[in-house]
């Protein structure tokens, strides 16, 4: 195991399972390459130290067999504008060149845009999964992501609002009929969004025990929802605000 100069960048070399590895320290500063040695040295000793299947593959390869990966629709539509944010910033290196200095170039830059912490953070999950991932198939030695921390999203949090009674009575008294049929669903049912609503079918509505099960969710089977009402079990009838 050892230490040494390549142009103006330090190296390190050390032996995993009775094979020599070449290890860029990235740094022009010995004292780093140091530190990264005895960081290997010790890991390899405990055990936690493992050889990679093969060379790292490119990131925008990986991009498209890690979104493959992801079963939800919802969820890789999700990922997948994450992964557009991330290629436009780390183009098209290799995975093992993503390193935590790179990641950090990338919070600043989407910063400078003027990006919110939390559109920025949600990229930094995405980016994490996939690293951890990496690692786990050997693709990586180890994710950069020990020596990442997230943005702090509190400063800019915005805090939500909720109607009162008398604005949801005057949104309601402007809004198209099928408009007021859906807010009336969401609202007296606790529905997370207008998706779980206009995918509901007569089927998944029970008038007999008050239930509606909600299909599209991020659950294995819906969500059962208890609703009242109060329509006297009529198909086309809306449940009376209480």
């Amino acid at each position: 195991m050892g230490i040494y100069l390549r142009g103006k960048t330090w190296w390190i070399s050390y032996f995993v399972g009775g094979r020599q590895r070449f290890e860029s320290s990235r740094s022009t500063k010995k004292r780093d390459a140091r530190q990264l040695l005895d960081i290997r040295k010790g890991a390899a000793r405990e055990g936690r130290l493992r050889l990679t299947k093969s060379k790292a593959p490119c990131f925008d390869d990986y991009t498209r067999s890690f979104l493959l990966t992801v079963q939800h629709p919802n969820t890789q539509k999700r990922y997948r504008s994450s992964v557009r944010n991330l290629t436009a910033c780390f183009g098209n290196v290799k995975l093992s060149d993503i390193t935590s200095d790179v990641i950090e170039h990338f919070k600043e830059e989407r910063l400078e845009q003027g990006v919110r912490t939390a559109t920025i953070n949600r990229d930094l999950a995405v980016l994490r999964r996939m690293m951890k991932l990496a690692e786990r198939k050997l693709l990586i030695n180890e994710s950069p992501f020990r020596d990442v921390d997230f943005l702090e999203e509190r400063k800019q949090r915005r805090r939500p609002h909720i109607l009162t009674f008398e604005e949801e009575d005057r949104v309601l008294a402007v809004a198209a009929p099928h408009i007021r049929a859906l807010a009336v669903l969401i609202l007296e049912t606790g529905m997370r969004s207008r998706r779980e609503g206009l995918s509901l079918l007569w089927t998944d509505v029970d008038f007999v025990h008050d239930l509606i099960r909600v299909r599209e969710s991020k659950t294995q089977v819906g969500i059962p929802v208890k609703v009242n009402n109060d329509s006297g079990g009529k198909p086309n009838g809306i449940p009376e605000r209480r």
